[in-house]
């Protein structure tokens, strides 16, 4: 009896270990089901790479070998097929797609630019009343609307829409916008204010700054900056491009960035246009260079899956010089919006002494990793201006890539 109680117990216990680590897996795949992205995109002769803290691989799906190995998936040197990731190489997670490419080679930037940006239409950045009344606020217009014609007239700056509304004698005005991607349609009554009609808004048609170059294609000359959109100052929302160039600037210093107070590149101008912008959008801005540059140092694309925790460095131009490379470590990565793919802290005394940390106009530096280009660095942690966010490498590529293409069909 006492024997039959011993292997009772035990067999208690072990059943109790056995629920207790099923859970355990099973709790991790939920986990990993959920946090590991859907599609992956690797180079010719490599595998999956899942950056996690337990071993995952990746196992070709039967239907897929049948069905979909080398099946084009839209260009030249690039094929798909579907693949199963496990965990400890067996248990099975999630199901996802395996594209495979040639790895694209890229000339590294890390040298400062000046940026010149036209919006498509005019940003209505503030509202105020003229004679006890906003026009434009009891119309239904907001802060942060993009006004694209008024009276069926197309408007590109602040000037002609102020000339419309002067002009129209009191009468009201058709005006219509964009907010949140779809088009819409107001009337708006202009009041006397100071021997002059008005709406009551105030709107934004340009912008220009100083930002970072992340790199350039050497074959196509398409260029890719800043690793996130130019912003209105006031409504901290993506500027509509209808046109723009960039140019050299000479970068004369900064002011170094401190807790709660960001610093920033300070520069100007020279010379004249050596690209243009074609697309301001959440992952930078993308356009084409006019000619090649005689210098620049290549390196192949890291993909995202290839990116890990751990050592790297950056380009950046901090002063009249060339880009310098400073260490810095990739803290953790997230994979999340545009902009926010990794955190990074800069651990260059030199750069420390020299910025602060992180300065504006370095959004768009390089990141290398493993002799590959892994991204760009894209905010400052205000607060903690030694840190801040990248972004992956490759999401800017296929920005660039679109870039290219939409440009190819609008000319």
């Amino acid at each position: 009896m006492y024997k039959r109680n011993i292997f009772g117990r035990l067999a208690q216990s072990a059943a109790a270990v056995t629920a207790a680590v099923c859970a355990a897996v099973m709790t991790t795949v939920g986990y990993y089901s959920a946090a590991l992205p859907d599609s992956y995109t690797c180079a010719y002769g490599s595998e999956i790479t899942a950056n996690t803290v337990l071993p995952i691989t990746a196992q070709e799906l039967a239907e897929s070998r049948a069905a979909f190995k080398n099946v084009s998936a839209g260009g030249a040197g690039r094929s798909s097929k579907n693949v199963s990731l496990r965990l400890f190489g067996s248990v099975p997670i999630k199901d996802v797609k395996e594209e495979t490419v040639d790895r694209p080679t890229l000339a590294a930037g890390g040298s400062a630019f000046g940026i010149r940006l036209v919006t498509d239409g005019v940003m209505i950045i503030d509202m105020k009343s003229v004679s006890g009344k906003c026009p434009a606020k009891d119309a239904g217009l907001k802060i942060g609307d993009v006004i694209e014609a008024v009276n069926g007239e197309r408007v590109s700056t602040n000037d002609r829409v102020s000339e419309i509304i002067k002009c129209s004698g009191g009468k009201k005005c058709t005006v219509r916008y964009r907010r949140g991607g779809k088009e819409h349609e107001v009337s708006i009554k202009p009041v006397l204010s100071e021997g002059s009609y008005r709406a009551g808004m105030w709107v934004r048609d340009s912008s220009a700054g100083i930002g970072t170059m992340t790199f350039f294609d050497p074959e196509t000359l398409a260029f890719a900056g800043l690793g996130h959109a130019i912003c209105d100052s006031d409504t901290h929302e993506p500027l509509p491009l209808s046109e723009g160039s960039i140019s050299d600037v000479k970068v004369n210093g900064c002011k170094k960035s401190e807790k709660g107070e960001p610093g920033q590149l300070v520069g100007e101008f020279t010379g004249g246009e050596t690209g243009s912008l074609s697309a301001n959008c959440d992952g930078g801005v993308y356009g084409s260079l006019y000619s090649l540059p005689q210098e620049y140092t290549a390196y192949p694309l890291a993909f995202s899956g290839e990116v890990h925790e751990g050592a790297a460095v950056i380009l950046s131009q901090t002063d009249g010089g060339e880009p310098q490379q400073y260490d810095i470590v990739i803290e953790k990565l997230s994979a999340g919006c545009d902009g926010h793919d990794m955190v990074i802290r800069v651990t260059d005394e030199a750069l420390i002494s020299k910025t602060g940390g992180i300065v504006q106009g370095m959004s768009g530096s390089p990141i290398i990793q493993d002799g590959r280009l892994a991204g760009a660095v894209t905010h400052v942690f205000i607060d903690d201006p030694e840190g801040g966010y990248g972004i992956f490498a490759e999401k800017m590529y296929d920005y660039a890539c679109a870039a290219v293409k939409e440009q190819q069909l609008a000319g």
